[in-house]
């Protein structure tokens, strides 16, 4: 059964990759229809091309793909815990469709990385970061070149509980002194204009994609002041993270109560929008039209990798991913998140044709 969750250009990257492993113990998220796989059958490349439809498919050039059609051993995904409710939403329709039952392991980005290049073990690695040239030269060890497959674009949200009446609105310079407080420290150490409520914080951990680019947006990719600063890692369970902010207590007049904030992808965010407030950063507030037109500050791409060697030993990882593009921009505003430029699409298509000889 599944369960819901609780650089910009798309290319074919021609070094291979490699993993620096993390090695956070983060409990890991498996979403899958059952516990049986397809029988291994090999699935022929389809030939038919999607024309422009009035249901939400996107014209790239892509083989339709009819899920009912695809055959062969189950495709393997893990990754990121940002891509992981958009990758849940279209497994959720391409098995409504009557395609075969997949899993996908919410561990991460580098977690997923860390499987798909050192490991060799999944076939698709789901990332809310670009990778890092530490794990191209690791996947080049295990004679995998991975291809980029941007998917979408996501607003890394702060957020903090209805109850938050003073922090509304933080700038970078804020962010910084705020995740880099010691444990204990009050919110009029951030801003002597804010009361002198203690302050609880919420991040996701090292293995993480929404980590790397926090840490490298506020920190200039330092990730030893928010180490030190002794703040709670939720791993990639992201819904410790809505619990703890929404329940801090947070109450005006009384500064013995706790307010909380933490961060993650927007998707959660709208998820839970009844009991968590959004940050404006630097006086931007994610949304459509911030994110479209480029001016909120924590937007950032969203991908999927595979490996041509993987396509060719099984072409239906091409098939779920021309499937996958085909209808991601049907979905991704009810999952939460927001639609990469069509170019970047296109790239990626053009990168999946190729790959599957097309």
């Amino acid at each position: 059964m599944i369960r819901k969750y609780g650089r910009p250009t798309a290319l074919l990257l021609a070094l291979a990759l490699v993993v620096a492993a993390c090695g956070d113990d983060d409990a890991e998220t498996t979403t899958t229809a059952s516990d049986t796989t397809a029988a291994p059958t090999t699935t022929a490349a389809p030939t038919t091309t999607a024309a422009a439809q009035d249901d939400g498919a996107l014209d790239l050039g892509l083989p339709m793909i009819d899920p009912l059609e695809v055959t062969g051993d189950a495709v393997l995904i893990a990754g990121s815990s940002t891509v992981f409710p958009l990758s849940t939403e279209l497994l959720r329709k391409w098995q409504d469709e009557g395609g075969p039952e997949y899993a996908i392991d919410s561990i991460g980005s580098g977690g997923g990385f860390e499987r798909f290049c050192v490991a060799g073990e999944s076939d698709i690695s789901n990332a809310s970061r670009p990778i890092k040239d530490s794990e191209v030269e690791a996947c080049a060890e295990i004679g995998r070149t991975p291809i980029e497959i941007r998917v979408g674009t996501d607003a890394l949200s702060l957020v903090v509980s209805p109850g938050n009446y003073f922090a509304g609105e933080l700038s970078y310079e804020q962010l910084a002194i705020l995740w880099s407080l010691p444990k204990g420290s009050t919110w009029d150490m951030v801003d002597p204009s804010f009361p002198a409520h203690p302050i609880e914080r919420y991040s996701p951990g090292q293995d993480s994609g929404t980590f790397d680019f926090f840490v490298e947006e506020i920190f200039d990719e330092d990730p030893q002041p928010i180490l030190d600063a002794n703040v709670n890692i939720v791993g990639e369970n992201d819904n410790t993270t809505v619990e703890g902010v929404a329940n801090d207590g947070c109450t005006e007049g009384d500064l013995s109560s706790t307010c909380a904030i933490g961060y993650f992808g927007y998707a959660y965010y709208a998820e839970n929008a009844d009991k968590l407030n959004v940050v404006a950063v630097d006086g931007i507030l994610p949304s459509d039209d911030s994110v479209n037109e480029g001016t909120y500050p924590l937007a950032r791409p969203l991908f999927m990798y595979t490996d041509a060697g993987v396509i060719a030993a099984k072409p239906q990882v091409a098939e779920f991913i021309a499937y996958y593009l085909t209808w991601v921009n049907s979905v991704i505003g009810e999952v939460g998140y927001f639609p990469a430029p069509l170019d970047a699409l296109q790239g990626a298509a053009d990168a999946i044709k190729t790959a599957a000889g097309w």
